[in-house]
């Protein structure tokens, strides 16, 4: 008899924000996506394959934490277009020491900035195992 294999996948998080508005709004359109939706106390952010993104307003200091998205190349261009268009600063490593410019990565290109607030975004094209969108 077989042991089950767990079924687990990533459904939703809460990033907190100190404007939840400004923050789901600057998500939305660096990354092409549909405008927030009101969810409770929330404002969601629907990714393309469906998990959400849950904008919320703590009422308390945090940290910036990273978020790593993995996009295709014609998204990563449009990104790339509106973080130019828009003078959000960027990086092409974590480090920030690579202003300016993206990098070349695992065989795809990646790009590093914040939001607005204070988190770390990172969008790329391949992961760091070499493997990409399929």
């Amino acid at each position: 008899m077989s042991e089950h294999r767990a079924n687990v996948r990533f459904d939703h998080t809460i990033i907190p924000a100190r404007d939840k508005r400004r923050s789901a709004e600057f998500f939305t359109r660096i990354f092409g996506l549909d405008e927030p939706t009101e969810a409770g106390f929330f404002l969601q952010v629907r990714l393309s394959d469906g998990r959400l993104l849950d904008f919320a307003e703590p009422g308390v200091d945090f940290p910036g934490h990273h978020y790593a998205f993995l996009v295709d190349d014609e998204t990563f261009d449009a990104i790339m277009g509106r973080i130019r268009r828009d003078g959000v600063v960027h990086w092409a490593d974590p480090q920030q020491r690579l202003s300016g410019q993206i990098n070349t990565n695992h065989g795809g290109r990646g790009v590093y900035f914040d939001d607005p607030a204070g988190h770390h975004l990172e969008a790329i094209t391949t992961r760091y195992d070499g493997s990409a969108l399929t």
